[in-house]
């Protein structure tokens, strides 16, 4: 069983679903670094705020002893969008990672052969054999 296991945990295609993830998850910090750092900022001079920080408030707050407002109901639009933002940026990425690799597998893919057969030349000794006999 312990082999059988080190044979599946060794096959091509897990190692590579395992690096992937990893690349997948790292090349998300970058894109949510990217909107956090630089799409957020441009997004939030349009509304004069962070737009993380935007959100609907459906029932106002109090602010406590400590100036922290607590029990404030809202919606948070902003972070919503933000997480659409990098959704769609690493949705994009992998389709143009998924399309090269579908690409690349298509010019490595050898041409089908053509049909066997017999040869021309069998076919004039096959004539040739048959004309013979007449």
């Amino acid at each position: 069983m312990l082999k059988e296991f080190k044979d599946f945990a060794m096959k091509g295609n897990l190692i590579d679903i395992a690096v992937g993830f990893v690349m997948g998850a790292a090349f998300k910090a970058v894109v949510t670094s990217f909107t956090g750092g630089i799409v957020s900022p441009l997004i939030g001079l349009i509304f004069n705020s962070d737009l993380k920080d935007l959100k609907y408030i459906v029932k106002d707050g109090v602010a406590d002893e400590a100036g922290k407002v607590v029990g404030e109901v809202a919606v948070l639009y902003g972070d919503f969008i933000t997480n659409v933002i990098d959704f769609i940026i690493v949705a994009f990425v992998m389709f143009l990672v998924v399309k090269g690799v579908n690409k690349m597998k298509k010019v490595e893919e050898p041409a089908p052969e053509a049909p066997k057969g017999p040869s021309q030349e069998d076919l004039l000794a096959e004539i040739r054999d048959l004309l013979s006999k007449k």
